[in-house]
């Protein structure tokens, strides 16, 4: 099976252009391709998963992989699958993320001896001349074409900025340049960003002629890796401090049957002959498959070490009903009113879920408990002598613990 083939047997590959020259390209080695990261946090989460374990298949065959930061692009905003205008970030904000964001990929993506590069296109859009961009890029875009955009219709009822309608010439103009300055003959990404990515391969060939050698191939990483990046609790993040890897492993091992087999054939770089005898498992099989989901992602993120401990807690947890490895969070004096905490502060200092709305809700409903009991009244409060000793276990839901301790 040649890398391409084992692509679309994964499920990856959404549209192409020139598909034999693609193949030709990554089956050989000699792709130098970038997908583009927006530095719109300091982490990266769960949502990033797809193209970064793509990056890695691809250079793992020898082709080169270009991770573009989007220090300049993240100046604007993408319209892309929103509803309304991102917040502008500092300058110092966006490198501190790009930073973060270095230290991240490499999990992934092998930097050493110029094997990868990352790039920010702050470095050629800050740049930038406005009038030389409207003569010598601005020339070969047709305002009714982008309009008719899928990223800009679904902004346009609601209002597009003119800040915003610039993001498409400026993800072109990275193409441009890295095809100028680096080499880079291949774009990947998302199946949102297919409008801005056939203006980038359009732009090359106008100004540098039909035979210039610029591909493109989007992936599924919108509906099917970007809905991944976020749970009723906030972002499932890859940092260790913002998501630890019991709650990472937890996150895998809780999905819906119906996606763990598309996810492990998507993230995991388990054989293709071994995922494809897992499809006719079901029932208690397709809680072996999240664990081992679980355990390969987790592996790959946080190591295998921390993978193993997150395993063994998980399996303890369900088992006795408590692990020594379960998530923490610790209680100041300043969280207690006459030495009590109610319910619903609990769960929200515990951030179990992000509000004391959802917390209500969650009550009201039936999906908390603590030390096993359920709690049916919003107004329920806990003594601090509770938490003494080894504390309490707090629980949301089927699947998801914290333990709380008084600091």
């Amino acid at each position: 099976m040649t890398l391409y083939e084992e692509l679309q047997a994964r499920g990856l590959i959404a549209q192409v252009t020139d598909e034999d020259l693609i193949k030709e390209l990554i089956n050989n080695g000699k792709a130098t391709f970038y997908i583009g990261f927006d530095p719109t946090a300091d982490s990266l989460h769960v949502g990033h998963f797809m193209a970064l374990c793509l990056m890695k298949r691809l250079q793992m065959a020898g082709n080169k992989p270009i991770a573009l930061i989007g220090g300049g692009t993240g100046m604007i905003g993408d319209p892309s699958g929103r509803s309304d205008m991102r917040q502008m970030m500092t300058p110092e904000t966006i490198q501190h993320n790009c930073d973060c964001f270095k230290e991240q990929m490499s999990k992934f993506i092998d930097f050493s001896e110029g094997k990868a590069l990352m790039v920010n296109n702050a470095d050629w859009l800050m740049d930038l001349n406005y009038i030389e961009v409207l003569r010598e890029v601005g020339a070969h875009f047709s305002v009714n074409r982008m309009l008719s955009a899928e990223c800009y219709k679904q902004r346009m009822e609601k209002g597009l900025s003119f800040l915003e309608f610039n993001y498409m010439i400026m993800q072109a103009y990275d193409f441009y340049a890295l095809y100028q300055n680096y080499g880079c003959n291949l774009q990947f990404g998302g199946d949102d960003q297919w409008s801005n990515m056939l203006a980038g391969t359009e732009l090359i060939r106008r100004k540098l002629g039909k035979d210039a050698s610029a591909m493109t191939i989007t992936l599924l990483l919108n509906s099917e890796g970007k809905k991944m990046g976020k749970t009723q609790s906030g972002a499932v993040w890859l940092d260790p401090n913002k998501t630890s890897p019991f709650d990472f492993y937890q996150y895998w091992r809780n999905v819906g049957d119906a996606d763990v087999l598309k996810c492990i054939r998507m993230l995991t770089f388990l054989p293709i002959e071994e995922i494809d005898k897992m499809d006719s498992w079901e029932g208690a099989q397709l809680n072996q498959a999240k664990e081992i989901l679980a355990y390969e992602l987790t592996s790959l993120v946080h190591g295998e070490e921390e993978a193993k401990k997150a395993q063994e807690s998980a399996r303890a947890l369900f088992s006795q009903g408590n692990a020594a490895d379960m998530p923490t969070t610790e209680l100041t004096e300043e969280d207690f009113t006459d030495g009590a905490i109610d319910i619903l502060t609990l769960l929200a200092k515990s951030g179990l879920v992000p509000s004391k709305s959802e917390a209500r809700r969650a009550v009201q409903q039936g999906g908390a408990s603590v030390d096993g009991e359920k709690v049916t009244d919003i107004h329920d409060v806990f003594e601090k002598e509770k938490f003494a000793g080894d504390g309490i276990v707090l629980k949301r839901g089927k699947k998801n613990f914290r333990k709380v301790v008084v600091k």
